[in-house]
């Protein structure tokens, strides 16, 4: 096992040589506008999850998911040129839902702004459905009767 610093730093390397072979290297057609999000390698250094999104429709994400699988073994080759390991890690490409997470969270939160919103406006115009003061105040008149009463 190997220390996880070490990982770490692999996995940022891995990154970044991926994203540059997709940039400049990679002519795939299918390859639409892919971005490299995370990278993590197991403690042994054999495997490495490299998560990217796509921007654009289902079928763009169909068609970069292909085009990665098939530059699977250039982009190994490469990794294990440059990173200088032992054993080039196995590349495993996997869509990163975070953006779609993302964008589903944001809705969720302008749609309670606006509910939000509609309450504060209804608020505004609204009155009170008995007193405006709902606690029991005891009156003036059996306060001074109490009194008078303990003071005999």
């Amino acid at each position: 096992m190997v220390d996880a610093a070490r990982a770490r730093k692999l996995a940022d390397r891995i990154q970044q040589i991926v994203a540059e072979m997709l940039e400049r290297r990679i002519k795939d057609p299918r390859l639409g506008f892919v971005t490299v999000t995370d990278t993590r390698v197991t403690a042994d250094l054999r495997d490495a999850t490299v998560f990217y999104t796509v921007f654009g429709s289902e079928a763009e994400r169909a068609d970069s998911a292909a085009a990665l699988e098939s530059a699977k073994g250039i982009i190994r080759s490469e990794v294990g040129r440059q990173t200088g390991v032992r054993f080039a890690p196995t590349l495993t490409f996997k869509h990163d839902p975070l953006p779609d997470n993302a964008r589903h969270l944001d809705d969720l939160i302008n749609a309670a702004r606006a509910r939000d919103a509609e309450v504060a406006r209804r608020a505004e115009t609204a009155s009170y459905a008995g007193e405006a003061d709902p606690y029991r105040k005891p009156d003036e008149e059996e306060d001074s009767e109490v009194v008078r009463d303990d003071q005999a």
